[in-house]
């Protein structure tokens, strides 16, 4: 693997979520490492080099490399009830 190119890939990860804040930020790069990266990109951002990393995503690749699996991060959006009135169906 990469290791530039997958540090670039979590890079963008983190930065896409950097305005939920630090914390949430790192938990949401951590969940999605964990659901949509191949194990084999997993292994190797865990296991190489993690100096170029930003700030967020070396947090998010240092709870993978310790094991920890953050809560699920996927209520992103919280759509509104159907029929609500005044509320557009887009949430």
């Amino acid at each position: 693997m990469n290791l530039v190119r997958l540090h670039a890939m979590a890079d963008q990860i983190a930065l896409n979520f950097a305005a939920i804040g630090h914390d949430n930020a790192v938990a949401a790069t951590a969940d999605h490492l964990i659901k949509f990266w191949d194990p084999r990109m997993k292994a190797a951002i865990t296991t190489g080099d993690r100096g170029p990393l930003s700030p967020i995503a070396r947090a998010a690749v240092a709870l993978l490399a310790n094991e920890v699996e953050p809560l699920p991060q996927t209520r992103a959006t919280v759509f509104n009830a159907a029929r609500e009135q005044g509320h557009s169906d887009a949430g």
